[in-house]
């Protein structure tokens, strides 16, 4: 049964962002092809996808890889619009930077072409990411869409997951100018640091380093002196906002709110007393890259709505751990 909203591919079906975004599609109505990479050595159990209310009549599951650009075409046939969301993530650096690049876009030009190719395609959006934006020398404290990140910075600063930030900065870019070349509307969506819960199995990078304070993950605490942040939910809506706002174009910053790392203990303080959070005065010689916060403007001025602030992402990311055997801690709040 096609769904009344007409059939989408979302790439990397699997992962954090692009298995809420399946879930949100199939509620409001759409048919989804999900791109899925393949486990020679394993069957990977996706019955987090499979068994989502509307799945057995719309959803279908396709093998793709970025290695292997032309292997998007079958899950790109016939769809009105392509949300790409497939992105080696190697915060490890287990494989060389410029490695992970070329493989990034390869495989998303492969994506774009096999768009062209369907006749089908209204519309992609593609999912960049705030290290795309605020790794420059800019003295702003807030940047915009106009913004990029600067490779030479980002290797200078090597923050956490570096080669991540040069490869998703250098993939926007060949998108935007494949799309241009070619008469292919394609806008991108650029998240800040996404919380929340989560149905993948697996436990989110973005959502690990959220919730450092708790789990004392000392190493990351200089990534959170400034932290821009979104929920979610809030992030699947802005994707499937931007594939029907007939007049959306080029970049959208999608990131709620901005929290420093002081804020962050005082509010985690105050809501799991029980927990040993760490003190404002234990984190003032804290050193690290402050960095600037990202502005929302762009999309808010099309009509797009944030649902959610920092108490939910925080709350509902905790209670999802808690609920998934990631975070243990008692329930008596008197103490």
């Amino acid at each position: 049964m096609e769904g009344e909203k007409g059939r989408v591919c979302v790439t990397g079906g699997t992962g954090f962002i692009a298995s809420w975004l399946v879930m949100k599609l199939l509620q409001q109505g759409y048919s989804v092809n999900a791109t899925i990479r393949s486990h020679p050595q394993s069957k990977k159990d996706i019955s987090y996808l499979t068994n989502l209310p509307g799945a057995s009549e719309r959803l279908q599951i396709f093998k793709a890889d970025l290695s292997d650009p032309n292997s998007f075409d079958a899950a790109i046939e016939g769809c009105i619009g392509v949300f790409h969301v497939a992105h080696p993530v190697d915060f490890e650096e287990r494989e060389p930077q410029e490695t992970v690049t070329k493989r990034s876009v390869a495989g998303t030009l492969g994506i774009l072409k096999g768009c062209l190719k369907s006749k089908t395609v209204k519309r992609v959006v593609y999912t960049s990411s705030a290290a795309a934006v605020v790794y420059n020398n800019k003295d702003e404290d807030i940047m915009d869409e106009s913004s990029w990140s600067d490779i030479d910075v980002v290797k200078s600063l090597k923050p956490l997951g570096w080669s991540y930030a040069i490869s998703k900065t250098i993939t926007e870019r060949a998108a935007l100018e494949f799309a241009e070349q070619h008469g292919l509307d394609l806008v991108t969506l650029i998240p800040s640091l996404v919380v929340g819960p989560f149905i993948c199995p697996g436990f989110p990078g973005s959502v690990h380093m959220t919730l450092a304070l708790i789990f004392g993950n000392q190493n990351h605490y200089q990534y959170l002196k400034n932290t821009s942040m979104v929920h979610v939910d809030d992030v699947a809506s802005a994707f499937i906002f931007l594939l029907e706002y007939p007049n959306a174009k080029g970049r959208h910053i999608c990131s709620s709110d901005i929290i420093t790392l002081n804020e962050m203990s005082e509010l985690l303080s105050a809501k799991y007393p029980q927990l040993p959070i760490p003190t404002i005065e234990s984190l003032k010689d804290i050193q690290g890259f402050r960095m600037p916060g990202v502005s929302s403007k762009k999309l808010l001025d099309t009509g797009f709505k944030y649902k959610y602030g920092v108490d939910e992402m925080f709350d509902e990311a905790i209670q999802c751990c808690k609920e998934k055997g990631f975070l243990y801690f008692s329930k008596d709040t008197s103490s």
